[in-house]
C-alpha cells in the first residue's frame, strides 16, 4: 500500500486543483467528446424533423460523436422550444428552433423570446405562395390584388393552416402593405396546407397562402397555379413566378424558417465551433440536394445574423397578430 505523506497528500491537491481550473477550457477545447441531443419541437416526418435529422447526421459525420434527434412536441411548440432553452448550455443539449418563437409569447402561450437562446446558425426559410385554382380568373397576383381591393370585407376566402398561424399571417401582412384590413379576405381555419390546397381545386376558397413546397403538389399536378412569392427573390421550385416587389412593388417578405440555436449562455469557442460546423454543412452537396430534393429553401445566417433576423421577424409577427386581434400579450 502506498503511504500517503502530508508532501504527497498536498501535492496530489494541488495537481487536482489545477486540473479543475482547467477543466472548462479543456473541455470546450476538446467539444464534442461524449454523444449530443438535438431537440425537435415538432412531430416526427414533418419538414422541421426531416431538415432537424438531416443536419444531426452530418454534425454527426463532423463530429464523430452520435446526435441524437428527439422529438419533444405538444403545446403548439412550446414544449420542445422550452426544453432547448431550459438545458445546461454546455453544447451537448441542442435543438432546431421555428418561427413560433416569434409567435408563441405574443399568443400568451409562453414567455420564450429568440432573447432565451444562443443562436447558432439559420439554415431554412420557405416563404408563402399565393396559390388560386386553375380554374381562378385571375392569371396575375395584381389582378387578384385589384379584385380584392374592389371587393367589401370577408367576401374572397382563404386558408392555409389554423386561425393565428404563420400563413394566416402571412395573409395579413400582405393585406397590411396594400393599405388594406387584416381581414379584407376572410380566413378559413384548416389543419395544414394540405387540406387547403384541396379545398382550393375543389372551389372551396378563392386563394391559399402557404409555403411553395407544401402547394407544390397541386401546382404539378395542374390543379392550382401560384401568382406570387413573399420573399426577396424567386423560388428555385418555380422561377417564373414573381415576388410581390416585382409583381406589385410591395417589398412585402415572411416565411416559415428553421434555425439553430443552443440554451443561453453557451461558451463563445463552443458556440464558434458549431456555427463553423454548421456553415460547412449548409455549404455541402448533401444539404443542398436533400433540401432540393424536397423543395426546402435553403438561406445561411450566422449567430449574430439569425440574432438580427429573429429579433425582425420577433416584431413582425407581433404586428400582425396584434392586427389580427389574436395578440394577448
Amino acid at each position: 500500500m502506498t503511504k500517503i505523506t502530508r508532501r504527497s497528500f498536498a501535492t496530489t491537491a494541488a495537481a487536482a486543483a489545477a486540473s479543475l481550473k482547467l477543466g472548462p477550457a479543456f473541455a470546450q477545447e476538446n467539444y464534442p467528446n461524449r454523444p449530443i441531443q438535438m431537440i425537435c419541437p415538432w412531430g416526427a416526418g414533418g419538414g422541421t424533423d426531416a431538415t432537424c435529422r438531416i443536419v444531426s447526421a452530418l454534425l454527426e459525420k463532423e463530429f464523430g460523436q452520435p446526435v441524437n434527434v428527439v422529438n419533444r412536441t405538444g403545446g403548439s411548440g412550446v414544449v420542445g422550444h422550452a426544453a432547448i432553452a431550459g438545458a445546461t448550455p454546455d453544447g451537448y443539449t441542442l435543438g432546431i428552433i421555428t418561427v413560433e418563437i416569434a409567435m408563441m409569447h405574443w399568443a400568451g402561450l409562453t414567455e420564450l423570446t429568440p432573447k432565451n437562446y444562443t443562436p447558432l446558425a439559420l439554415m431554412n426559410e420557405d416563404p408563402p405562395g399565393i396559390q388560386v385554382s386553375s380554374t381562378s380568373p385571375y392569371k396575375t397576383v395584381k389582378e387578384l390584388a385589384d379584385a380584392i381591393k374592389a371587393s367589401p370585407p370577408g367576401k374572397f376566402k382563404a386558408s392555409g393552416t389554423g386561425q393565428g398561424g404563420i400563413w394566416h399571417l402571412a395573409l395579413v401582412g400582405w393585406m397590411q402593405a396594400m393599405g388594406l384590413p387584416p381581414n379584407q379576405v376572410a380566413w378559413v381555419p384548416s389543419n395544414g396546407a394540405a387540406p387547403a390546397m384541396q379545398d382550393l381545386a375543389a372551389g372551396g376558397l378563392d386563394l391559399t397562402t402557404c409555403s411553395v413546397p407544401e402547394a407544390r403538389a397541386m401546382i404539378d399536378a395542374g390543379k392550382s397555379r401560384c401568382l406570387a412569392v413573399m420573399s426577396p427573390t424567386r423560388t428555385k421550385l418555380y422561377p417564373d413566378v414573381p415576388t410581390l416587389k416585382e409583381a406589385m412593388n410591395i417589398p412585402y417578405t415572411t416565411g416559415a424558417w428553421r434555425g439553430f440555436a443552443a440554451p443561453k449562455g453557451l461558451p463563445a469557442p463552443i458556440a464558434n465551433k458549431l456555427t463553423a460546423t454548421l456553415k460547412k454543412i449548409y455549404d455541402s452537396k448533401e444539404y443542398a440536394e436533400f433540401m432540393g430534393a424536397r423543395g426546402f429553401g435553403t438561406v445561411w445566417n450566422d449567430a449574430n445574423g439569425y440574432a438580427s433576423f429573429m429579433d425582425t421577424a420577433d416584431k413582425q409577427m407581433g404586428d400582425a397578430m396584434k392586427a389580427a386581434g389574436i395578440a394577448k400579450t
